[in-house]
């Protein structure tokens, strides 16, 4: 059910258009989301887990983003369960594991890398057929923040359990 949520938040990142972007790198992470309004579920996840000071911190961070769609994509009640009080710490499991510590450009990715995230759990990155996190398409690529790097995806990626 984590897996289906965080793979529908990262298709909501994958809406984003590339010009919404085009000045978004005096913007922190967090604002540059705001901005995009493709990442109102994404956003509201991040308030609820109490992630916000984070992401607007120093960094810098690697952000693979659903977008609303994604989260949309999830099984019904999936986003709602995890914004609920009780599920805070299955909450931040799963948006810490879409962040990887450091500013990772497209450029950077290689086939079959594997990156830390923030989380804990190992992110793979596969190039064949397009650039993927975790078998999640990365739509758009290298939106610069002030603090970081954002990256699109069409799919909320859940940690192994």
């Amino acid at each position: 059910m984590i897996r289906r949520t965080f793979l529908a938040l990262t298709a909501s990142v994958a809406m984003f258009s590339a010009p919404a972007f085009a000045e978004s790198h005096s913007k922190d992470i967090v604002d540059t989301a705001i901005g995009a309004g493709n990442f109102t579920t994404l956003v509201a996840a991040v308030e609820a887990a109490g992630l916000v000071e984070t992401l607007k911190g120093e960094g810098p961070f690697t952000v693979f983003a659903p977008t609303d769609a994604a989260f949309a994509a999830l099984p019904a009640g999936t986003v709602e369960d995890l914004l609920k009080p009780e599920n805070k710490d299955q909450l931040v499991a799963v948006l810490t594991y879409h962040v990887v510590p450091g500013k990772v450009m497209s450029t950077d990715l290689t086939e079959g890398q594997k990156a830390a995230s923030v989380q804990g759990g190992e992110l793979t990155i596969t190039l064949d057929g397009g650039a993927k996190v975790n078998g999640a398409v990365i739509s758009t690529a290298d939106i610069e923040a002030s603090n970081g790097v954002i990256h699109v995806i069409d799919t909320v990626i859940l940690p192994p359990m």
